[in-house]
């Protein structure tokens, strides 16, 4: 069978900083049914850690890959080779040994080359798909750790789950006022709180918008607008409107003990990060979306950090979703059916130093002047 006619493979991307905890949680997690057919691989800056030889899982179903240099520089070659190569090396009588794949990487790394790599790589996008990225985050000393580090801060604002370890031994105080903080960052994304790296599987795995078992796609979850807004529907339906605030402050009440992000540290404008959600009432030529979407990567794509969306695109009856992080966009993928009876165009963009505003007036500005230029040039 081709690689095209298999379903493609779910990768989980477990990242955070240094000391954060991942590898005792990666420790909890293969020891679980679900994780029992995973394959894992571990990409590692410099020398082995001895911690990575604690990991609880198979050696069979277990991958050390060394870099010797920036993660950054070399995870096109290293992985893209590692995930091509592992279908066979990890056959037996022809059929692939492993369901999923995990990837656990450096602290020091921005996650968002190997999103890129598993997005667009010819070699690995039409046999992997991302299902979910998973960070982990010092209770004790996540905010200095944000303070400190930009590329924390990155991780942070791209998750799809945030792990919170080493609760035992973070005060109230402190541990509020992260939690505050990354309501701000990452709204939407649940935060659950790990006690000696013990995290169910189930909420770090099936984060992506298509499941293993093939059911129709959970777009509502996936998506996430709620978390965006205190009232998703509070505005009158013009052309284009807009949910939350301008700091990307949010709440999310699914996330673990209820820890609402209603009261936020006014003085916290340090991470640059703006979390947002837009609405558009009418159906979205698909020209227009093209350039619009062109014009955003070519000119701000590095500080768009994650955008996902649900659009509704003139001449079509079913919906389209897009995802992007950073500058590299997912190939659109069009939907067997609309979730609901909302047929709005929704979009959802975590950014760096970019405004709502801007995004929004960008969009009108194309979908309003852009026709009218096309009808004088005719």
């Amino acid at each position: 069978m081709s690689p095209s006619a298999s379903p493609l493979i779910p990768v989980t991307l477990l990242t955070g900083f240094l000391g954060s905890g991942k590898t005792t949680v990666l420790n909890h997690l293969v020891r679980q049914p679900e994780l029992a057919d995973a394959l894992v691989i571990i990409n590692e800056f410099g020398e082995m850690s001895l911690d990575h030889m604690l990991v609880a899982h198979s050696t069979e179903n277990l991958i050390m890959e060394m870099s010797s240099g920036c993660l950054c520089c070399t995870i096109r070659g290293d992985l893209v080779q590692t995930l091509r190569d592992v279908a066979w090396r990890f056959s037996r009588e022809g059929q692939r040994q492993f369901r999923r794949v995990v990837i656990e990487t450096t602290g020091l790394a921005d996650p968002a080359p190997i999103v890129h790599t598993l997005m667009t790589h010819p070699q690995v996008a039409n046999r992997y798909r991302l299902d979910g990225i998973v960070v982990t985050l010092d209770l004790a000393t996540g905010d200095a750790t944000l303070d400190l580090h930009p590329e924390a801060v990155r991780q942070a604002a791209i998750a799809d789950c945030l792990l919170l370890t080493k609760a035992d031994v973070a005060d109230t105080e402190t541990r509020d006022a992260l939690m505050r903080r990354l309501a701000a960052i990452n709204p939407a994304a649940p935060r659950w709180e790990v006690l000696h790296g013990e995290v169910s599987a189930s909420k770090v795995l099936a984060l992506g918008l298509f499941s293993t078992q093939g059911k129709a796609p959970d777009v509502e979850r996936w998506l996430r607008e709620e978390a965006y807004t205190d009232d998703a529907h509070s505005h009158g339906h013009t052309h284009v409107h807009h949910h939350g605030n301008e700091d990307g402050h949010g709440h999310d009440d699914s996330v673990a003990h209820h820890h609402h992000g209603h009261h936020h540290d006014i003085n916290r404008h340090d991470d640059h990060i703006r979390a947002f959600c837009f609405a558009v009432d009418e159906p979205i030529p698909a020209e227009i979306l093209a350039a619009w979407l062109d014009v955003l990567l070519g000119f701000i794509g590095a500080d768009i950090l994650r955008v996902k969306g649900i659009l509704n695109i003139e001449g079509s009856d079913k919906p389209m979703v897009i995802h992007g992080v950073q500058h590299i966009f997912h190939p659109p993928a069009t939907l067997p059916a609309w979730p609901s009876e909302d047929r709005r165009s929704r979009l959802v963009f975590i950014t760096r130093d970019v405004s709502r505003e801007a995004i929004e007036e960008t969009f009108r500005a194309f979908h309003n002047v852009l026709p009218q230029a096309w009808e004088a040039a005719a």
